[in-house]
């Protein structure tokens, strides 16, 4: 199986290990050291090497960090990690820190002893961060040190870093040659009147090239640095083990193979103007250009938009991934139907169902992301995932939410549904059917051009704000074209003001967490289009859904919904029958036909 069960966190070790670092921050002339969970490409999964807040500290979330001084150690989550925290770390040596509320400089400013220096390493920090957090710290006599990472130094049996080879994405589903990618961007590097581009994000990178790689788990994104030059040839730096023969003859002439040891004495020889792009380059990488006094044009990453906005071949693949993923899915919840209610199944088995269902599909190349799948008071964990300790049996009576992805040749998938195994609990049906309605407002939202995703994360909440509910998540992220599950740079947030344009993939997942009794979440990934022309002409934009499931309708009070709503999830089931029920089994056809029927 790609997925595995075993429990990562070792909160066990986190006292020991702490102690040493803070005997290495005595030995280094520092106060306090900044642990992140990003890696030098800042990527949200990080390879084993870079799994340092999970080895120091024993929290896996996939954001966070920690921050540790003489006598305290603040471990920052945010709402998704606020109970998986507190059975992943040992609370006598680690205290949660509810981020983003809490900021690290103000943290820092109450916490820090006086005239404290606090070190990081350069490389697992961007620009704009430590620019940031110098400037939150501003006549508190707290320090920002540059400094070697003191993690490394007391991690004695640290994994290599991946050198997984790399692979060519085909052009089929890429729809545009990298020779072309590369020309159209230079000639806007040249526009901008920069001379070249540096590259640190891997799914940029990935993306640029059509390549795949496999150095990161569930992500296919190979591990490189790179500088895009505005004439279209680019640098690539990275481990020779990664290129075979037949990717290097993709990767053509106009693209120079370098070690990455040559990465930092590569920036110091360009000419400027190089853009860099202060959200996502190390801290290291302004350093370099500075001290060669190579000047610096800060802009966002040019592959940034480009990348989300998918083109038609990306669009097609991610359809027919959609497709074929709804029907391994339909046979999965058709079995889980049936297995459920006996009350003979764990999380566990559960898992392993679905993956085996993708499996059999023959083009599964991995999950997009550890399956959650929690059942009772695991599902109210937003971010659960079972292991052979936690595993729970899915009884009669529970809500199971299962959020789950995989990753085939042509695109990538992302889906949540919430059960009902039996009656569910008291209240459940009621918030499931506030999430559903926020759901339902999102993907028939229809809204003129140039709004941000933080315009439309209030109609997924609208319903549950009624009721003094809501979730402490984002409604939705951006998803890659057989590329990372989690795509910058839209969403649907509070704190996104990236404008959505026609091509974007995004999650619509909004949920409800009844902590220590069950969770609800709904989701399907939506594709922005243009609107068809109605009333005065403006331009506007929709969604149109990619994701064909049926939603479970024991869990929805009818008469809570609009007669709008009902006409919505009535005729997306017909959608889901149509589209689906030819490519599946007879008894998984007469189970879709069943709970596809109108409300």
């Amino acid at each position: 199986m790609f997925q595995d069960f075993t429990t990562r966190s070792a909160p066990e070790h986190g006292p020991a290990r702490l102690a040493a670092l803070r005997q290495a921050l005595t030995q280094a002339g520092l106060s306090g050291f900044l642990v992140p969970r990003a890696d030098a490409h800042q990527g949200e999964y990080v390879a084993e090497c870079d799994a340092r807040l999970a080895w120091l500290t024993g929290f896996t979330g996939s954001a966070g960090f920690c921050a540790v001084l003489p006598d305290l150690a603040g471990i920052f989550i945010d709402g998704r990690y606020r109970v998986q925290v507190r059975a992943e770390v040992d609370l006598s040596a680690f205290t949660p820190v509810n981020w983003p509320e809490q900021k690290l400089g103000p943290w820092l400013r109450a916490h820090a002893p006086e005239g404290a220096r606090i070190g990081f390493d350069p490389w697992l920090h961007t620009i704009r961060e430590i620019e940031e957090l110098r400037s939150a710290l501003e006549g508190s006599g707290v320090t920002l040190v540059e400094s070697a990472n003191l993690v490394d130094t007391i991690w004695p049996d640290r994994p290599a870093p991946p050198q997984q080879p790399a692979r060519v994405h085909p052009p089929e589903f890429a729809g545009e040659s990298s020779a072309d990618k590369r020309a159209r961007l230079g000639e806007a590097l040249t526009e901008l009147g920069a001379e070249a581009a540096v590259l640190t994000l891997p799914d940029s990178i990935a993306w640029l090239l059509n390549i795949r790689g496999a150095d990161i788990p569930r992500n296919p994104v190979m591990q490189a640095f790179a500088v895009l030059h505005a004439n279209g040839h680019l640098t690539l730096f990275v481990d020779s083990a990664k290129i075979d023969g037949p990717l290097r003859a993709h990767l053509g002439d106009a693209v120079t193979l370098r070690p990455v040891s040559a990465f930092a004495p590569g920036l110091r020889s360009l000419t400027g103007p190089v853009l860099v792009d202060p959200g996502s380059a190390p801290q290291q990488v302004a350093r370099e250009l500075a001290e060669a006094d190579v000047t610096v044009l800060r802009a966002e990453d040019p592959c940034l938009l480009p990348k989300a906005r998918k083109n038609a071949a990306e669009v097609a693949g991610m359809k027919a991934a959609h497709i074929r993923d709804a029907a391994a899915l339909v046979e999965f919840l058709c079995w889980l139907d049936t297995e459920a209610p006996k009350g003979t199944l764990t999380e566990i088995d559960v898992v392993k169902a679905l993956e085996e269902a993708r499996r059999a599909t023959g083009q599964l190349l991995d999950i997009s992301f550890d399956t959650i799948c929690g059942a009772g008071q695991n599902g109210a964990i937003v971010h659960y995932r079972v292991t052979e300790a936690t595993n729970r049996p899915v009884n009669p009576g529970d809500v199971l939410l299962i959020d789950s992805g995989a990753q085939y040749p042509d695109g990538t998938t992302d889906i949540t549904r919430t059960l009902a195994v039996g009656a569910p609990p008291t209240g459940a049906a009621q918030a499931f059917t506030r999430v559903l309605q926020g759901m339902i407002a999102l993907s028939r939202a229809r809204f003129p051009r140039g709004l941000a995703g933080r315009d439309l994360d209030a109609l997924a909440r609208a319903a549950l704000w009624a009721a003094g509910m809501d979730y402490d998540h984002g409604t939705g992220h951006g998803v890659g074209a057989a590329l990372c599950v989690h795509e910058g740079p839209a969403r649907i947030s509070r704190l996104s003001d990236v404008p959505l344009a026609p091509g974007m993939i995004l999650s619509n997942e909004p949920g409800h967490y009844h902590e220590g009794h069950w969770g609800i979440r709904i989701e399907n990934l939506i594709l922005v289009e243009t609107a068809p022309k109605i009333g005065d002409e403006r331009d506007h934009l929709c969604f149109a859904t990619l994701t064909w499931v049926p939603i479970d309708r024991r869990l929805i009070v009818a008469e809570m919904l609009s007669t709008a709503e009902r006409d919505w999830l009535d005729t997306y089931h017909a959608g889901v029958f149509a589209r689906i029920g030819p490519l599946v089994s007879a008894p998984a056809r007469d189970w879709l036909k069943a709970v596809c029927a109108p409300l």
